[in-house]
This record gives structure tokens, sequence and C-alpha cells, in this order.
């Protein structure tokens, strides 16, 4: 077995590498939150297709991408330029993400409406199967590649997050106005998908820009380089399902995309519910801003703590509460008391958002601490298929309820039945997936696998 002694005390990044770094996840949610959140709602009722087709086209597509999403992943590590591994993925398919952006609130009004799916469903595979994936992969893996210290990736991953959901925050605020003062109807989404998209372009250049990779001889702490990196597709796959740890993460990402993607469908239920789209903003500060006050404080709970299993376990007890709340309030119909729990919920999610790319960077190193093998790339390939599969399982998922609800695109008002399914969609299910959270998190605690394969080692070198 080989011996693999942990990097804690050495110090990486500066805080503007941490802050750069973190900066990139703007650019990601530029195009990952505005697809959540509005491309359903402007596909039915902007092209007048139906969400239950929608939805099918977008399960295909995120099906198609797990195996692009480990492909990559597998690529990403045969890849050496001077760059590094990572960074050239990162920064030059963001172009085709910005382009394929554009592209999906550009259908023309012209076309047929069977033209109209084929359009959506190019745009959205490109996008997601190959730019965003090949982006969203490379960024993820470099957690482990630019540092060791198991801190510093913790910050790291709550610094991201914290401008992941501000621009999440400010997308969802912000873009139905944005449209109708952008002239409305096509063209404002037209305009509002370009503005998104020069703004991702530029702040994922600064990102890469922002770091650099270390070394494969540090990263390997003596091991050959050559030797870590030797394997086939095949045998990283089976490296990679043999390691229990990622298939925890993996299933995590999974639900969490589908809370989020049904949790999205929020635009609906604030026109059709509450009787306001402008309420959406209010909902997003009263999610994202507790979220990022949480990741704020993540990495000092942490240390102070000494491991993320325990801290993840009791803040998702906390979020089943909050969004027990939210459940109660939309009941009751009060408000106050659903923005008030979705802030609690969001409070108990945040030490998850802020720790899973250090616990990913874990899980690869259970899996070099057993194997010797680095697989990083098709390790942080759970980032990417994790979040499309579970996307595209949420965004289907809710189209199928809305088609089967009877729901009638852009219509005045909507009947019964429509309206039971949004109280279903917005308040059970994430309610539902933040408890089978809770119930893999307590499965998660790789810090101690990892410490025991050490102990183990030491022993036998000693």
């Amino acid at each position: 077995m080989p011996t693999h002694a942990a990097s804690s005390g050495k110090t990486y990044l500066t805080w503007g590498n941490k802050i750069g770094y973190g900066s990139g996840d703007i650019a990601g949610n530029v195009v990952y939150a505005f697809l959540s959140a509005f491309l359903m709602i402007y596909l039915t009722d902007q092209m007048g297709l139906n969400a239950g087709v929608i939805g099918t086209l977008m399960m295909v597509a995120q099906l198609f991408n797990g195996v692009t999403d480990i492909g990559f992943g597998a690529l990403l590590d045969r890849t050496h330029t001077r760059m590094g591994k990572a960074r050239p993925w990162m920064l030059w398919p963001y172009i085709g993400c910005a382009v394929t952006l554009v592209a999906s609130f550009a259908i023309p009004g012209g076309l047929s409406e069977t033209g109209k799916y084929i359009w959506f469903f190019l745009a959205y595979i490109l996008l997601n199967s190959v730019f965003y994936t090949a982006n969203n992969i490379a960024y993820s893996a470099l957690t482990a590649l630019i540092t060791r210290n198991p801190a510093e990736r913790v910050q790291m991953g709550s610094i991201r997050f914290m401008f992941a959901f501000a621009t999440s925050m400010l997308i969802q605020t912000f873009t139905v106005q944005g449209v109708r003062m952008l002239g409305g109807g096509a063209d404002g989404w037209r305009a509002i998908a370009i503005i998104y998209a020069v703004i991702g372009l530029a702040v994922n250049t600064i990102s890469v820009l922002s770091v650099k990779e270390l070394p494969p001889e540090e990263l390997d702490e003596g091991h050959d380089p050559a030797a870590a990196e030797r394997y086939s597709f095949k045998e990283g796959a089976r490296i990679l399902l043999a390691n229990k740890f990622y298939l925890i993460i993996l299933v995590i990402y999974l639900v969490q995309q589908i809370f989020t993607a049904t949790l999205n469908m929020g635009i609906y239920f604030m026109s059709y519910v509450l009787g306001d789209a402008t309420r959406l903003g209010a909902f997003a500060w009263a999610i994202n801003i507790p979220l990022i006050i949480g990741l704020l404080f993540t990495p000092v709970l942490v240390k102070r703590y000494g491991q993320m299993y325990r801290l993840n376990i009791w803040g998702y007890v906390v979020a089943v509460l909050g969004r027990l709340g939210v459940v109660a309030g939309g009941y009751m119909g009060s408000i106050p008391l659903m923005i008030a729990s979705s802030a609690i919920a969001s409070l108990g999610m945040s030490p998850l958002q802020g720790t899973l790319n250090a616990l990913i960077a874990e899980a690869s190193e259970y899996t070099f601490l057993r194997t010797g093998k680095h697989i990083d790339g098709m390790m942080f390939s759970c980032t990417t298929l994790g979040v499309k599969i579970g996307g595209g399982v949420g965004t289907a998922l809710a189209g199928w309820l809305l088609a089967a609800s009877g729901y009638v695109g852009n219509a005045t008002t909507q009947s019964s039945s429509a309206i039971h399914m949004l109280y279903f969609m917005y308040l059970w299910i994430p309610a539902i997936a933040t408890l089978i959270i809770l119930a893999f998190l307590t499965r998660l605690d790789v810090e101690k696998a990892n410490r025991a394969l050490r102990t183990s080692a030491d022993r036998v070198t000693a």
C-alpha cells in the first residue's frame, strides 16, 4: 500500500488565488442558474412548447451527459500542457458555453413547432454534454490540483459557493425585470442571455488566470507520477465505482439537483399561486443570503470541530426542519413563515455546500491511498454527472408533473389540479430530497477512512 502523508501544514494559496478561483462559479452560474430557473418557462410560455416533451428531451440529454462526464474526466487525467491538466479545459470550452447559452434563448419564432424542439435540443445537448461538462469538471478538479492542504480546500469550496449562490440570487432577482426592460418577449430573453454570456466569458478567463496547478511530483509526494496516471478507461471506471464514498457523493449530488430543479419551478409557484412572479426575488434572497453567511463560517467550524462529517449531519437536521416549516407556511398561506423557514433550511445546508469539493478531494485521496492511482478528473466527474443527471431528472419530473396536471402555458389562471401540483413540486419534493440527503450523509465519513489508511500505511513502513 502506498504511503501518502498529509500536507495539512503547508499553505499553497494566497487570498487572491482563493477569491480568483471562487469567482469562477459566477461563470458557471450564469449558465446553470439561468438555465435551471428560466429555460422551462421560456420554452413553455414564450415558445409555446409542451412541458412534458421538454422534460423528456432534457432527460435524454442529461442521460447522455453521464457518458461524456466520465469521458472528459478521463481525458483531463491524461492532459499535459504548460497550463496544466485542468486549466485548458476550463478556459477554452467556455466559449462554446457562451454561444450555446445564447442559442438556447434565441429560438427563431418562425420555426415550426418541430423545428423549435430540434433547435432547443441541439443547443441544450451541446451546452450540457460538451462545453459545460469540460469547463465544470476542470473547474472542480482544480480543488485537488492547486493545493494539498485540506483547510485550503474547504476555504476554496466555501468561497466558490458564496459566489455561486450570490450569482444565482442576483439572476433570480433581476432576470424577470431585465427581460421586460430589454423589450420583453423573445427579444428580451435573447438580450439577457447575451449579457449573461459575456459576463461569464470575462469572469471565467479571470478565474483561470488567477491560479496555477502544482507540479506532478508535488502532488504525488515521491511516487512515480507516470505510474500514478497510467490506467485504462475501463480500469479507471472500475476503481471509481469501487470507491463507496464517490458513489455516496454522486447520489447526494443527484438528489441535490432534483431538489434544486423542483425548487427552481418557483417561478411557476410565484406566478400562479402567490400571484406575482417578482416574488421570486424575495425568496431568492431568503435562500441565498443565509447560504452565503453559513459558507463564511464553514471553514472556521470545520477547523474548530476537526472534521466535516458531524457538521454536515447536524446542518442537514436543521435543513430538514426548515423545509418542513416551508411546507407548513405554504399551506397556511403565510409568506413570512415560508421565507423565514427557507432561510433556516438554507443555513443548515451551507456546511455541505462549503465542504463538497473538499469531500470529493478526500474521496480521491482515498482511492490513491488504496490503489496508488490518481483519477482526480474522473473523481470530480461526480460534480457535473450529479448536477446534470440530477438536474435532468428533476427538470423532466417537473415537466411531466406540469403536463399531467393540465398546466397551460401563459394562461391567466390555472386549473385546481395544476395549482395542487405546484404546491407538491415547490413544497414537498424539496423537503423529501433534503431528508434523503441527510440519510446519505450519515454514511459519508471519508475523513475517518483516510486516517485509518494512513495509520495502517505508517505501521507498514515503520
